[in-house]
């Protein structure tokens, strides 16, 4: 890992918010520093990252979550996370489109979750296991604040500042019964949240995310293929003017509990033995 790239404090995780842009390319005051990153880690070779740099701040970025053909999507956070432990990233922004699971809530509404309900079997995701990881405020607060501060100056829609965001697991959108289930439990439904936030804690970073609501939850009512894909291409440069203006307010300082909030497991005698 070469030198240039040994304390990187901030990264941004794209999804389909961000995709049909091709982040951050073509957005104000962005240089990419570097393209086309790739780095060896114990669970295969990372996806392509970015190094940008926006408001005097450095940042890595990548597609999708990682996500590509022929890797399990745990092995992509993991070698993602892997890297943005190595760097040292200190605190880390996702994106992604989500389904409403709160009848209230309609495509193009913006959500800042704070709290979550995994429904994934990806629960066993981890780098070392060397920690005990407090889910409290899994959501950092203060990078909460940032992105709905950022998101009042750029988007005149409906911005919801807490939610709890069901995940599950992919390809296919969850069916009717499910949404049914999760009535009650959860506002939105989406498949990038977890094991990203278990990883986050476990490297010791904080972790927020903003969710573009882009689809009604099955049984809710009948959304369109078409307004979804609208959505994508239309709101792209939205998302992503966000992101990187609450990147351009953070400091580097963590005065949030995050990193206190794991702890070395009682079990490290069996991971030392290892």
């Amino acid at each position: 890992m070469s030198d240039e790239l040994q304390a990187i404090d901030f990264a941004i995780v794209g999804g389909s918010g961000t995709l049909s842009s091709d982040f951050p390319k073509n957005f104000a005051d962005v240089e990419i520093l570097a393209d086309d990153l790739f780095f060896d880690t114990p669970y295969g070779q990372s996806p392509a990252f970015r190094l940008c740099s926006v408001g005097g701040k450095n940042f890595l970025t990548c597609k999708m979550h990682g996500w590509r053909s022929g890797v399990t999507r745990a092995d992509s956070s993991r070698q993602v996370f892997w890297t943005f432990r190595e760097l040292g990233v200190k605190k880390i922004f996702s994106e992604g489109g989500v389904g409403s699971v709160n009848r209230l809530l309609n495509p193009r509404d913006l959500l800042v979750p704070d709290d979550y309900l995994d429904m994934s079997t990806r629960k066993d995701v981890q780098l070392d296991g060397r920690y005990l990881l407090i889910m409290r405020d899994a959501l950092c607060p203060n990078l909460r604040e940032s992105l709905l501060t950022s998101a009042k100056k750029f988007f005149d829609g409906r911005i919801f500042d807490r939610g709890i965001y069901a995940v599950t697991d992919g390809r296919h959108f969850e069916s009717p019964a499910e949404i049914a289930m999760l009535k009650g439990h959860a506002d939105i439904v989406g498949q990038s949240l977890a094991p990203e936030v278990y990883l986050a804690r476990e490297i010791g970073a904080c972790y927020a995310n903003l969710s573009f609501v882009v689809n009604y939850g099955e049984g809710l009512k009948l959304w369109s293929h078409e307004v979804m894909k609208d959505i994508f291409f239309d709101d792209a440069q939205l998302i992503g003017n966000i992101l990187l203006d609450a990147l351009k307010s953070l400091d580097v300082a963590q005065s949030c509990q995050c990193r206190s909030l794991r702890k070395e497991t009682l079990l490290k005698e069996i991971y030392d033995a290892n």
